[in-house]
Protein backbone atom coordinates (compact mmCIF):
# COMPACT_ATOMS: atom_id res chain seq x y z
CA UNK A 1 0.00 0.00 0.00
CA UNK A 2 1.26 3.15 -0.90
CA UNK A 3 1.82 5.92 1.47
CA UNK A 4 -0.11 8.39 -1.64
CA UNK A 5 -3.10 5.99 -0.95
CA UNK A 6 -6.65 7.47 0.17
CA UNK A 7 -8.07 5.71 3.46
CA UNK A 8 -11.83 6.28 3.65
CA UNK A 9 -13.29 5.44 6.85
CA UNK A 10 -16.91 4.55 6.99
CA UNK A 11 -18.48 2.81 4.24
CA UNK A 12 -22.18 4.21 4.96
CA UNK A 13 -23.71 6.46 1.91
CA UNK A 14 -21.04 9.18 2.28
CA UNK A 15 -18.06 6.85 2.74
CA UNK A 16 -18.85 5.07 0.14
CA UNK A 17 -19.57 7.88 -2.76
CA UNK A 18 -16.45 9.51 -1.23
CA UNK A 19 -14.24 6.24 -1.88
CA UNK A 20 -15.95 5.75 -5.15
CA UNK A 21 -15.41 9.10 -6.62
CA UNK A 22 -11.66 9.38 -5.32
CA UNK A 23 -11.08 5.63 -7.28
CA UNK A 24 -12.76 6.75 -10.86
CA UNK A 25 -10.45 10.17 -10.52
CA UNK A 26 -7.63 7.41 -10.61
CA UNK A 27 -6.61 7.54 -6.33
CA UNK A 28 -5.80 4.65 -4.80
CA UNK A 29 -8.62 4.06 -2.43
CA UNK A 30 -8.73 2.06 0.57
CA UNK A 31 -12.53 1.71 2.60
CA UNK A 32 -11.85 0.49 5.90
CA UNK A 33 -15.40 -0.07 7.60
CA UNK A 34 -16.21 -1.70 11.15
CA UNK A 35 -18.68 -3.97 10.15
CA UNK A 36 -18.23 -6.93 7.94
CA UNK A 37 -20.70 -5.50 5.38
CA UNK A 38 -21.24 -1.91 4.13
CA UNK A 39 -23.61 0.30 4.19
CA UNK A 40 -26.09 -1.09 7.49
CA UNK A 41 -27.65 1.86 8.49
CA UNK A 42 -28.57 2.69 4.86
CA UNK A 43 -30.30 -0.56 4.11
CA UNK A 44 -32.80 0.54 7.19
CA UNK A 45 -33.54 4.30 5.93
CA UNK A 46 -36.93 4.92 5.20
CA UNK A 47 -38.27 1.84 6.47
CA UNK A 48 -36.63 -0.11 4.05
CA UNK A 49 -37.33 1.77 1.28
CA UNK A 50 -34.35 4.39 1.29
CA UNK A 51 -35.43 8.04 0.80
CA UNK A 52 -31.94 8.72 -2.06
CA UNK A 53 -32.90 12.72 -2.54
CA UNK A 54 -35.96 15.21 -2.79
CA UNK A 55 -36.89 17.07 -5.98
CA UNK A 56 -36.57 20.71 -4.69
CA UNK A 57 -34.66 23.32 -6.01
CA UNK A 58 -31.45 23.79 -4.39
CA UNK A 59 -33.12 26.75 -2.22
CA UNK A 60 -35.53 24.41 -1.39
CA UNK A 61 -32.59 21.95 0.07
CA UNK A 62 -31.24 24.90 2.08
CA UNK A 63 -34.70 25.36 3.86
CA UNK A 64 -34.88 22.03 4.96
CA UNK A 65 -31.58 22.19 6.67
CA UNK A 66 -32.28 24.10 9.79
CA UNK A 67 -28.58 23.42 10.93
CA UNK A 68 -25.15 25.23 8.83
CA UNK A 69 -27.58 24.66 5.62
CA UNK A 70 -25.64 27.53 3.84
CA UNK A 71 -22.09 25.35 4.12
CA UNK A 72 -23.63 22.95 1.73
CA UNK A 73 -24.24 24.98 -1.14
CA UNK A 74 -20.62 24.09 -2.71
CA UNK A 75 -21.53 20.66 -2.35
CA UNK A 76 -25.03 21.01 -3.47
CA UNK A 77 -23.91 22.99 -6.42
CA UNK A 78 -21.42 20.32 -7.37
CA UNK A 79 -23.59 16.88 -6.80
CA UNK A 80 -27.00 17.79 -7.35
CA UNK A 81 -30.25 15.94 -6.53
CA UNK A 82 -30.29 15.40 -10.54
CA UNK A 83 -26.82 14.31 -10.38
CA UNK A 84 -27.79 11.59 -7.74
CA UNK A 85 -31.06 10.26 -9.72
CA UNK A 86 -28.95 10.30 -12.75
CA UNK A 87 -25.79 8.43 -10.58
CA UNK A 88 -28.20 5.49 -9.91
CA UNK A 89 -29.74 5.32 -13.09
CA UNK A 90 -26.16 4.85 -14.22
CA UNK A 91 -25.86 2.05 -11.96
CA UNK A 92 -29.04 0.24 -13.11
CA UNK A 93 -31.28 1.50 -10.24
CA UNK A 94 -34.30 3.58 -11.83
CA UNK A 95 -36.16 5.69 -9.33
CA UNK A 96 -39.55 7.66 -8.47
CA UNK A 97 -40.77 10.54 -7.14
CA UNK A 98 -43.27 10.39 -4.03
CA UNK A 99 -45.55 13.18 -2.54
CA UNK A 100 -43.44 15.75 -0.70
CA UNK A 101 -40.36 15.46 -4.06
CA UNK A 102 -39.20 12.46 -1.92
CA UNK A 103 -37.41 10.44 -4.43
CA UNK A 104 -37.11 6.41 -3.93
CA UNK A 105 -35.99 3.39 -5.62
CA UNK A 106 -38.53 2.22 -8.14
CA UNK A 107 -38.22 -1.01 -6.78
CA UNK A 108 -38.75 0.48 -2.77
CA UNK A 109 -35.35 -1.67 -1.41
CA UNK A 110 -33.24 0.03 -0.08
CA UNK A 111 -30.59 -3.72 -0.65
CA UNK A 112 -30.62 -2.36 -4.23
CA UNK A 113 -29.40 1.02 -3.40
CA UNK A 114 -26.67 -1.16 -1.81
CA UNK A 115 -26.07 -3.26 -4.71
CA UNK A 116 -25.56 0.12 -7.32
CA UNK A 117 -23.04 1.42 -4.72
CA UNK A 118 -20.90 -1.94 -4.80
CA UNK A 119 -21.02 -1.40 -8.57
CA UNK A 120 -19.64 1.49 -8.34
CA UNK A 121 -16.96 0.69 -6.06
CA UNK A 122 -15.98 -2.70 -7.65
CA UNK A 123 -15.47 -0.39 -10.87
CA UNK A 124 -13.98 2.18 -9.16
CA UNK A 125 -11.05 -0.64 -7.91
CA UNK A 126 -11.63 0.46 -4.24
CA UNK A 127 -10.39 -2.02 -2.08
CA UNK A 128 -12.33 -2.39 1.38
CA UNK A 129 -11.32 -3.75 4.25
CA UNK A 130 -12.98 -4.74 8.06
CA UNK A 131 -11.06 -3.01 10.73
CA UNK A 132 -11.55 -0.11 13.60
CA UNK A 133 -9.83 3.27 13.12
CA UNK A 134 -8.46 4.88 16.34
CA UNK A 135 -6.80 6.93 15.23
CA UNK A 136 -5.48 8.93 12.35
CA UNK A 137 -1.92 10.12 12.59
CA UNK A 138 -0.29 13.31 11.21
CA UNK A 139 3.25 15.04 10.73
CA UNK A 140 4.28 18.17 9.88
CA UNK A 141 0.63 19.12 9.86
CA UNK A 142 -0.30 16.57 7.28
CA UNK A 143 -2.38 13.28 7.45
CA UNK A 144 0.43 10.37 7.05
CA UNK A 145 -1.52 7.63 7.93
CA UNK A 146 -4.48 5.74 10.02
CA UNK A 147 -3.86 3.09 13.21
CA UNK A 148 -6.77 0.56 13.36
CA UNK A 149 -7.52 -1.30 16.59
CA UNK A 150 -5.78 -4.49 15.25
CA UNK A 151 -2.65 -2.36 16.08
CA UNK A 152 -2.10 -2.18 12.04
CA UNK A 153 -0.68 1.23 10.48
CA UNK A 154 -2.46 2.43 7.03
CA UNK A 155 -0.51 4.47 5.34
CA UNK A 156 -2.00 7.18 3.68
CA UNK A 157 -1.80 11.11 2.14
CA UNK A 158 -5.02 11.39 2.29
CA UNK A 159 -8.19 10.33 4.87
CA UNK A 160 -12.04 11.20 4.60
CA UNK A 161 -13.36 10.73 7.89
CA UNK A 162 -16.93 9.57 6.94
CA UNK A 163 -18.07 7.84 10.02
CA UNK A 164 -21.70 8.56 10.50
CA UNK A 165 -23.24 10.20 13.66
CA UNK A 166 -24.51 8.26 17.15
CA UNK A 167 -27.29 7.41 15.90
CA UNK A 168 -28.79 3.54 16.30
CA UNK A 169 -25.16 2.58 17.09
CA UNK A 170 -26.53 -1.26 16.45
CA UNK A 171 -25.80 0.00 12.89
CA UNK A 172 -21.94 0.67 14.14
CA UNK A 173 -22.32 4.36 14.11
CA UNK A 174 -20.53 5.08 17.42
CA UNK A 175 -19.25 8.37 17.28
CA UNK A 176 -15.86 6.61 15.88
CA UNK A 177 -15.37 10.27 13.58
CA UNK A 178 -16.44 12.58 16.43
CA UNK A 179 -13.60 11.07 18.22
CA UNK A 180 -10.88 11.09 16.15
CA UNK A 181 -11.34 14.70 14.97
CA UNK A 182 -10.99 15.76 18.68
CA UNK A 183 -7.90 14.06 19.14
CA UNK A 184 -6.81 16.43 15.95
CA UNK A 185 -7.87 19.47 17.72
CA UNK A 186 -11.39 19.66 15.58
CA UNK A 187 -14.08 21.29 17.41
CA UNK A 188 -17.31 18.92 18.21
CA UNK A 189 -20.35 20.67 18.42
CA UNK A 190 -22.48 19.20 21.40
CA UNK A 191 -24.58 15.90 19.89
CA UNK A 192 -28.19 15.97 20.77
CA UNK A 193 -30.96 13.70 18.65
CA UNK A 194 -32.12 15.03 15.85
CA UNK A 195 -35.38 13.25 13.71
CA UNK A 196 -35.99 11.66 16.82
CA UNK A 197 -39.53 10.78 18.35
CA UNK A 198 -41.33 12.50 21.13
CA UNK A 199 -42.29 11.40 24.78
CA UNK A 200 -45.94 12.55 26.05
CA UNK A 201 -47.46 12.91 29.12
CA UNK A 202 -50.47 12.99 27.78
CA UNK A 203 -52.81 9.79 29.40
CA UNK A 204 -54.77 9.29 25.88
CA UNK A 205 -52.11 8.96 23.88
CA UNK A 206 -51.14 5.66 24.88
CA UNK A 207 -54.74 4.45 24.12
CA UNK A 208 -54.39 5.26 20.72
CA UNK A 209 -50.97 3.91 19.95
CA UNK A 210 -50.37 2.77 16.48
CA UNK A 211 -52.94 5.54 14.73
CA UNK A 212 -51.26 7.45 12.10
CA UNK A 213 -53.23 10.65 11.41
CA UNK A 214 -52.51 12.42 8.03
CA UNK A 215 -52.83 15.68 6.44
CA UNK A 216 -52.93 17.33 10.20
CA UNK A 217 -51.03 20.74 11.17
CA UNK A 218 -49.26 20.97 14.41
CA UNK A 219 -47.44 23.76 16.48
CA UNK A 220 -45.16 23.24 19.05
CA UNK A 221 -44.91 25.66 21.74
CA UNK A 222 -42.95 26.31 25.02
CA UNK A 223 -44.85 26.22 28.28
CA UNK A 224 -44.43 29.99 27.90
CA UNK A 225 -46.93 29.89 24.83
CA UNK A 226 -44.37 30.97 22.06
CA UNK A 227 -44.73 28.78 18.60
CA UNK A 228 -41.60 27.63 17.70
CA UNK A 229 -42.39 25.02 15.01
CA UNK A 230 -45.19 24.39 12.55
CA UNK A 231 -45.99 21.83 9.96
CA UNK A 232 -48.23 19.79 8.06
CA UNK A 233 -48.33 15.87 7.00
CA UNK A 234 -48.09 13.06 8.52
CA UNK A 235 -47.85 11.78 12.58
CA UNK A 236 -47.92 9.15 14.31
CA UNK A 237 -49.39 8.09 17.93
CA UNK A 238 -46.97 5.71 19.87
CA UNK A 239 -47.08 3.56 23.55
CA UNK A 240 -44.69 6.33 24.19
CA UNK A 241 -45.73 9.60 22.52
CA UNK A 242 -45.74 10.63 19.61
CA UNK A 243 -43.51 9.98 16.12
CA UNK A 244 -44.54 10.13 12.08
CA UNK A 245 -42.38 12.60 10.04
CA UNK A 246 -43.57 15.88 11.06
CA UNK A 247 -42.79 14.87 14.40
CA UNK A 248 -39.33 14.24 13.80
CA UNK A 249 -38.49 17.22 12.00
CA UNK A 250 -39.80 19.37 14.88
CA UNK A 251 -37.83 17.04 17.02
CA UNK A 252 -34.88 19.10 15.80
CA UNK A 253 -36.47 22.12 17.16
CA UNK A 254 -36.24 21.36 20.79
CA UNK A 255 -34.39 21.05 23.64
CA UNK A 256 -33.62 17.38 25.91
CA UNK A 257 -35.66 17.42 29.01
CA UNK A 258 -37.75 20.31 28.37
CA UNK A 259 -41.52 20.42 28.50
CA UNK A 260 -43.38 21.48 25.37
CA UNK A 261 -47.35 21.73 24.24
CA UNK A 262 -48.18 19.94 20.86
CA UNK A 263 -51.34 21.31 19.60
CA UNK A 264 -52.63 19.59 16.55
CA UNK A 265 -55.32 20.70 14.16
CA UNK A 266 -56.77 17.61 12.92
CA UNK A 267 -59.07 19.68 10.27
CA UNK A 268 -56.41 22.34 8.75
CA UNK A 269 -58.46 23.00 5.64
CA UNK A 270 -61.70 24.43 7.25
CA UNK A 271 -61.43 27.47 9.18
CA UNK A 272 -63.14 27.73 12.67
CA UNK A 273 -66.40 29.05 10.45
CA UNK A 274 -66.37 26.20 8.15
CA UNK A 275 -65.58 23.51 10.48
CA UNK A 276 -68.91 24.46 12.70
CA UNK A 277 -70.85 23.82 9.13
CA UNK A 278 -69.71 20.53 8.95
CA UNK A 279 -70.27 19.87 12.37
CA UNK A 280 -73.75 21.30 11.67
CA UNK A 281 -74.30 18.89 8.69
CA UNK A 282 -73.11 15.63 9.98
CA UNK A 283 -75.37 16.47 13.13
CA UNK A 284 -78.33 16.52 10.84
CA UNK A 285 -77.62 13.74 9.12
CA UNK A 286 -77.11 11.61 11.83
CA UNK A 287 -80.35 13.35 14.20
CA UNK A 288 -81.30 10.27 15.20
CA UNK A 289 -77.88 8.54 16.63
CA UNK A 290 -76.16 9.77 19.94
CA UNK A 291 -72.94 11.93 20.26
CA UNK A 292 -70.26 8.83 20.20
CA UNK A 293 -72.07 7.00 17.29
CA UNK A 294 -72.04 10.23 15.22
CA UNK A 295 -68.26 11.03 14.64
CA UNK A 296 -67.57 8.69 12.37
CA UNK A 297 -67.67 10.83 9.17
CA UNK A 298 -64.94 13.00 10.86
CA UNK A 299 -62.73 11.33 12.71
CA UNK A 300 -60.76 8.40 12.99
CA UNK A 301 -62.61 5.26 14.70
CA UNK A 302 -59.45 4.83 17.23
CA UNK A 303 -59.97 8.51 18.24
CA UNK A 304 -63.23 9.12 18.58
CA UNK A 305 -63.75 8.10 22.11
CA UNK A 306 -60.58 9.84 23.08
CA UNK A 307 -62.57 13.55 21.15
CA UNK A 308 -65.66 12.51 22.93
CA UNK A 309 -64.12 12.37 26.44
CA UNK A 310 -62.26 15.20 25.88
CA UNK A 311 -65.41 17.48 24.47
CA UNK A 312 -66.66 17.17 28.03
CA UNK A 313 -70.41 16.65 25.84
CA UNK A 314 -72.24 12.95 27.48
CA UNK A 315 -71.23 10.21 24.92
CA UNK A 316 -74.53 9.21 24.93
CA UNK A 317 -76.29 12.63 24.44
CA UNK A 318 -78.48 12.39 21.62
CA UNK A 319 -77.25 14.49 18.54
CA UNK A 320 -80.18 16.55 18.17
CA UNK A 321 -79.99 17.77 21.37
CA UNK A 322 -76.26 18.91 21.47
CA UNK A 323 -76.05 22.54 21.54
CA UNK A 324 -74.56 25.34 19.48
CA UNK A 325 -71.67 25.83 23.22
CA UNK A 326 -70.78 22.13 22.95
CA UNK A 327 -70.15 22.19 19.31
CA UNK A 328 -68.23 24.93 19.23
CA UNK A 329 -66.56 23.16 22.16
CA UNK A 330 -65.84 20.30 20.00
CA UNK A 331 -64.97 22.23 16.98
CA UNK A 332 -62.43 24.23 18.71
CA UNK A 333 -60.73 20.51 20.18
CA UNK A 334 -60.80 19.13 16.33
CA UNK A 335 -58.54 22.63 15.79
CA UNK A 336 -56.17 22.80 19.22
CA UNK A 337 -55.90 19.01 20.12
CA UNK A 338 -52.95 19.32 22.55
CA UNK A 339 -50.37 16.69 23.82
CA UNK A 340 -47.93 17.43 26.62
CA UNK A 341 -44.68 16.84 25.51
CA UNK A 342 -41.81 16.00 27.91
CA UNK A 343 -38.67 15.27 26.35
CA UNK A 344 -36.68 13.45 23.49
CA UNK A 345 -36.50 9.63 22.95
CA UNK A 346 -32.55 9.03 23.30
CA UNK A 347 -30.19 9.93 20.88
CA UNK A 348 -29.57 6.02 20.11
CA UNK A 349 -32.86 5.90 18.70
CA UNK A 350 -32.63 9.03 16.25
CA UNK A 351 -32.14 9.01 12.65
CA UNK A 352 -29.88 11.78 12.47
CA UNK A 353 -27.37 13.24 14.90
CA UNK A 354 -27.04 16.80 14.98
CA UNK A 355 -24.01 18.09 16.21
CA UNK A 356 -20.67 17.03 15.10
CA UNK A 357 -17.28 18.30 13.51
CA UNK A 358 -17.82 22.28 13.42
CA UNK A 359 -17.96 23.09 10.04
CA UNK A 360 -16.21 26.66 10.81
CA UNK A 361 -13.13 24.02 10.51
CA UNK A 362 -14.33 22.79 7.31
CA UNK A 363 -13.60 23.97 3.75
CA UNK A 364 -17.10 23.92 2.27
CA UNK A 365 -15.51 23.97 -1.56
CA UNK A 366 -13.48 21.01 -0.80
CA UNK A 367 -14.31 19.61 2.49
CA UNK A 368 -11.37 19.12 3.31
CA UNK A 369 -9.74 20.12 7.54
CA UNK A 370 -8.82 23.85 8.11
CA UNK A 371 -6.33 22.42 10.93
CA UNK A 372 -5.04 19.14 9.19
CA UNK A 373 -3.93 18.61 5.89
CA UNK A 374 -5.01 15.63 3.50
CA UNK A 375 -7.95 15.49 6.12
CA UNK A 376 -12.00 15.02 4.76
CA UNK A 377 -14.97 14.77 5.84
CA UNK A 378 -17.93 13.55 5.09
CA UNK A 379 -21.77 13.17 6.20
CA UNK A 380 -23.53 13.07 8.93
CA UNK A 381 -20.08 13.13 11.18
CA UNK A 382 -20.08 17.06 10.30
CA UNK A 383 -22.29 19.50 12.30
CA UNK A 384 -25.29 19.68 9.98
CA UNK A 385 -28.51 18.16 9.81
CA UNK A 386 -32.36 18.00 8.14
CA UNK A 387 -35.72 17.40 8.31
CA UNK A 388 -37.10 14.69 6.82
CA UNK A 389 -37.86 13.89 2.90
CA UNK A 390 -34.63 12.59 1.25
CA UNK A 391 -32.10 15.34 2.66
CA UNK A 392 -29.70 13.74 4.81
CA UNK A 393 -28.98 11.09 2.56
CA UNK A 394 -28.47 14.28 -0.33
CA UNK A 395 -25.99 15.71 1.72
CA UNK A 396 -24.25 12.21 2.60
CA UNK A 397 -23.84 11.92 -1.32
CA UNK A 398 -23.01 16.03 -1.79
CA UNK A 399 -20.54 15.90 0.71
CA UNK A 400 -19.24 12.61 -0.14
CA UNK A 401 -18.46 13.45 -3.72
CA UNK A 402 -16.98 16.94 -3.10
CA UNK A 403 -14.44 14.94 -0.66
CA UNK A 404 -14.21 12.32 -2.97
CA UNK A 405 -13.31 14.83 -5.87
CA UNK A 406 -10.53 16.75 -4.01
CA UNK A 407 -8.77 14.39 -2.28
Amino acid sequence: MAADQVVVIGGGPAGMMAAGTAGERGRSVLLVEKNKRLGRKLLITGKGRCNLTNITDIEGMIANIPVNGKFLYSAFHRFTNQDVIAFFAGWGLPTKVERGGRVFPASDRSLDVLRAFEKFLAHARVRIMTGVAVAVLVEEGRVCGVKLASGEFLPAGRVIIATGGCSYPQTGSTGDGYRLAAALGHTITPLKPALVPLEAATPWVREVQGLSLRNVAIRVLTTEGKTIYTDFGEMLFTHFGVSGPIVLSASTHLAPNTKYRLVIDLKPALTAEQLDLRLQRDFAKYARRVFHNALDDLLPRALIPVIVTLAGIPPDKPVNQITRAERERLGALLKGLEVEIVGLRPLTEAIVTAGGVSVKEINPATMESKLVKGLYFAGEVIDVNAYTGGFNLQIAFSTGYLAGSNC
